[in-house]
């Protein structure tokens, strides 16, 4: 087993066994406020969750996110994980895929298509990888694993914690726009939970990417996930580090057009309705959906089933039949969140 494989199983058990999340910063949704309507004109079996995502179609606005692969047990879970999408016409984001091509034999922990053949499937690729890989190399993992879109994450603190080596930050950006422009598959960005600026949103849109991810603070933080996987104690330092979800949607929403997926720490139907509302196009989900996977197929199922079913009552309660009505309803922002927004000059697209 190399290093990397050896990182992924840790990083999976500490996420199953340890609090690998934020201290006290939160979200940001607890600030976001829908308007209660409370004579609602539609009946909840008349809603419509139905979207389009990268060209797929989705029966509700779920991706379930970036979770693991790369070591023997992820093969179960990857393809529990794609079975409870198929079922429920979602989407899945594979982990990283660097793992099949240091070691090609890996594959089969990433191969899902066997139990999903009609789903969105992301393949995924960090960002320091991109220097380090052929445009061939990458190619092969998406074609192996049948991939749709190729996500790159976005992950510079967890690199820093991670020490394993000198890291070059420069000319990043550029290593973005020359793989979504020769890559024969859609690429879209991810940030893996410390979020992503309207700053940083701006230099995107010069590329060809073709949606963001936000990975906001508030849920899993990474570096925290690797500074304990290994005993460093500089995890309590960056315990709080990032920006939340909620505030990192309406920085990115500002100044883009393209599709957004809110992720991070979104728990429950509610805050996903939220999301949408504020701009986001899918919401992702992960952390809950892993620590379900070692009951099995079905408790993820049910996981996802009682997530869409908050997320109908919710718009029952806001009257907003469908995403596209979803969108036109604008949330009250109060506390910090709206201070953020202030302070850097946003406002609700």
């Amino acid at each position: 087993m190399n290093s990397t494989q050896k990182r992924k199983k840790k990083q999976f058990f500490a996420c199953l066994k340890k609090n690998v999340s934020f201290k006290e910063k939160t979200t940001g949704f607890e600030d976001v406020e829908l308007v209660y309507q409370a004579i609602p004109e539609i009946n909840k079996e008349d809603l419509d969750l139905r979207t389009n995502f990268l060209g797929k179609k989705f029966r509700a606005p779920i991706l379930v996110n970036a979770m693991t692969g790369g070591f023997k047990e992820a093969e179960k879970i990857n393809k529990d994980l794609a079975f409870a999408c198929e079922k429920l016409g979602l989407g899945m984001c594979l982990g990283s895929q660097r793992a099949m091509i240091e070691d090609r034999g890996l594959s089969r922990t990433y191969k899902v298509r066997d139990v999903a053949p009609n789903i969105f499937l992301a393949g995924n690729i960090g960002i320091a990888q991109l220097n380090e890989f052929s445009l061939k190399e990458i190619e092969w993992a998406l074609k192996e694993v049948k991939a749709d879109a190729l996500a790159i994450h976005l992950n510079a603190g967890q690199e820093l914690i991670q020490k394993d080596k000198k890291i070059n930050f420069m000319k990043r950006i550029n290593e973005i726009r020359q793989l979504s422009s020769r890559l024969n598959k859609p690429v879209y960005v991810k940030e893996v939970g410390q979020g992503i600026s309207k700053d940083v949103v701006r230099k995107l849109n010069k590329t060809k990417i073709a949606a963001i991810d936000v990975g906001g603070s508030g849920g899993t933080n990474w570096m925290k996930t690797d500074a304990l996987v290994r005993g460093d104690p500089s995890w309590k330092t960056f315990e709080d580090f990032g920006i939340p979800t909620a505030w990192s949607l309406i920085e990115a929403k500002s100044a883009t057009k393209k599709p957004l997926i809110a992720s991070g720490g979104i728990r429950n139907g509610l805050d996903a309705v939220k999301a949408i509302a504020l701009g986001a196009d899918l919401v992702g989900i992960a952390l809950p959906l892993l620590k379900e996977s070692g009951k099995g197929r079905q408790a993820i199922v049910s996981c996802l089933n009682n997530f869409i079913e908050e997320m109908s009552i919710t718009m029952v309660l806001i009257n907003a039949r469908n995403l596209k009505e979803l969108k036109k309803k604008k949330p009250v922002i109060l506390g910090k969140t709206r201070q953020w927004m202030q302070q850097r000059k946003l406002k609700l697209a």
